[in-house]
């Protein structure tokens, strides 16, 4: 049974790698001339040796006629011209070949972020963050040296070896033979290390997103981890990791440095063979120098073929890694005949909606109508489905069965820019970025001017606070708005919705986890922008939802009542009960 693993891996370890180098395609004309540059390095070793036996004959008088000075100088500068040959070409292929190598890098990372853009929602609550960092951030830097090196490797050190291979011959064909027989076993200690390092490497870089998911925790959840002590353990929880880490990457270590003592002890034992041999033969000085300098300038072009299987199997790791990502399917996306959405927003309408996650029914035959301008509110218990159902609007996710319609039309025909461009959203937990004030406000909306940025700021009630602060509105919020109270980051997201100016406003709990004070303050920027649009709203607290024209309770994923404020407490059900335990607390 293990043949048959060994194949289907060693088959995957070529399909990986050649996917890899389909991302040189577009610099295929730098490669070909990093490639021709390595041509030339090859040629100008055999020149560079083929001048030394030249100028040893030359200078220790081993000739029949004594060489002039003339003949001596015209040596010496043929062996500094094939020098400066070899270096020229040696430095311009790695330099051209190691750009399309870190070029590769690039692009890799730009397609892995591409990709994060592009996965639906359900992607990221699947996936710890930590990993994703780990696979857009050092994945990439690891299959660099399965781009570059190898590439580079595989552009000079066979032309190389071919024209050192062919001086030995023309020296001496039968050493050459004899040593020629040593190559095959230097390359044993690669193939019994290279499946290790592979595994090894995956591992590792599992380990590190395991340590970043740690990291990103504990920064942004310092204020937690010091109120309740947690230092210690949190400090223990990394090192556990680290520790882990640390193994899997000495594992890889012991692997790579096995290799090379291996070959230098087989490759010793065929130089102390061929001493006996030169003695026997009595092979002339001239000769044997050439020979031995040919010798020891293949141990570098064998030295790094035979790093070439360990460098595809250490990058394969990552390279896995990498396209698991760039593989995944994108749930949500444009349909072929999709067309922007255009005009004013007269109605929306669930029509027989359910959603399920996976198999766990979230929402169930959910159909509602409702017309522009209205204001609908959700209210319900924990795991009702209140944020799933707003999360359908802008297409995070697509209902299990059933339409959600806008003006008639199902939104999946709709294309995701026109239909988003609808919609503003705020939620409890505001995401701000780590720039400016007035660059957050203008997020979604990069072309609003400066004035327009303001006005919205004081429809949202910030402007006074954001001039207070240190450089205005060119005030740098820090990470997630660190920098800033809770209600003034809420302001600011409110800012940036009406900015956005949306026909569709949905709030997610925008004001739950605020103070009194803050809540009053954001409360009136909410009502600024409420006006005059269609508006979702999610509520924890009842009496932020008194005005609403209709108020659906939600409970088991269905809709259980519906109704205004005062008609639902009239009824006495389920609302009435949430109002009084509500209202009885405060």
């Amino acid at each position: 049974m293990s043949q048959p693993s060994k194949a289907k891996l060693t088959n995957q370890d070529y399909k990986t790698y050649r996917r890899l180098l389909g991302y040189l395609k577009p610099y295929y004309v730098r490669l070909a001339v990093g490639i021709f540059f390595g041509l030339i390095y090859a040629g100008s070793n055999g020149a560079l040796l083929l001048t030394l036996k030249k100028g040893v004959n030359n200078v220790f008088g081993l000739s029949a006629e004594q060489p002039s000075w003339a003949q001596t100088a015209l040596v010496a500068a043929l062996i500094l011209l094939a020098s400066a040959l070899r270096g020229i070409s040696d430095y311009l292929s790695k330099y051209l070949i190691r750009w399309c190598g870190s070029r590769v890098v690039l692009d890799l990372r730009a397609a892995l972020f591409r990709k994060l853009n592009e996965l639906s929602l359900s992607y990221f609550v699947a996936s710890r963050s930590g990993d994703l960092i780990a696979r857009t951030t050092s994945d990439p830097s690891l299959v660099e040296s399965a781009v570059s090196n190898v590439v580079e490797d595989v552009a000079k050190q066979p032309p190389t070896l071919i024209v050192l291979v062919g001086v030995l011959f023309w020296l001496d064909p039968t050493l050459a033979l004899g040593s020629l027989l040593l190559f095959p076993i230097c390359i044993l200690p690669v193939t019994l290390f290279g499946r290790r390092v592979r595994r090894f490497s995956r591992e590792g870089q599992q380990r590190i997103a395991d340590l970043v998911s740690i990291i990103q925790e504990a920064i942004v959840g310092v204020r937690v981890v010091k109120a309740f002590g947690m230092e210690e353990s949190e400090n223990a929880r990394f090192g556990l990791q680290n520790r882990s880490f640390f193994s899997r990457v000495m594992r890889v270590v012991r692997a790579q440095c096995a290799v090379e003592p291996l070959m230098v002890f087989i490759s010793m034992v065929g130089v102390a063979a061929v001493l006996f041999y030169i003695r026997w033969k009595a092979m002339p000085f001239d000769s044997f120098v050439t020979f031995a300098g040919a010798l020891v300038m293949m141990y570098g072009p064998v030295k790094s073929l035979s790093r070439v299987h360990l460098q595809i199997q250490l990058a394969s790791g990552g390279a896995d890694r990498i396209f698991e990502v760039l593989d995944t399917p994108v749930e949500i996306s444009n349909r072929p005949q999709a067309r922007r959405f255009e005009g004013r927003i007269d109605t929306i309408e669930f029509d027989h909606v359910s959603f399920a996650y996976g198999a766990q029914p979230i929402l169930r035959d959910i159909s509602l109508s409702v017309s522009a301008g209205q204001r609908v509110a959700l209210v319900g218990g924990s795991g009702a489905g209140k944020t799933t159902f707003v999360n359908l609007l802008p297409r995070f996710y697509d209902p299990t069965s059933g339409a959600l319609r806008i003006n008639g039309a199902d939104i999946r025909d709709l294309t995701l820019d026109s239909l988003r461009r609808t919609m503003g959203i705020v939620t409890q937990d505001t995401v701000l970025f780590n720039d400016t004030v007035i660059d957050n406000i203008r997020y979604g909306t990069p072309e609003a001017t400066p004035e327009a940025v303001i006005e919205a700021a004081k429809r949202a009630h910030a402007d006074e606070f954001i001039r207070a602060l240190p450089h205005g509105y060119e005030t740098h919020v820090g990470d997630l708005g660190m920098r800033l109270s809770g209600g003034q980051r809420q302001r600011i997201a409110i800012a940036r919705a009406c900015l956005r100016n949306p026909a569709i406003l949905i709030l997610d709990e925008a004001t739950s986890a605020l103070d009194t004070e803050s809540e009053r303050a954001v409360q009136a920027a909410l009502e600024t922008l409420m006006q005059s649009r269609t508006v979702f709203v999610i509520a924890h607290r009842l009496s932020t939802i008194v005005a609403c024209d209709r108020i659906l309770v939600l409970a088991g994923g269905r809709v259980i009542e519906e109704g205004t404020h005062e008609a639902l407490l009239a009824r006495g059900g389920a609302y009435r009960r949430l109002h009084d335990l509500q209202f009885a607390a405060e």
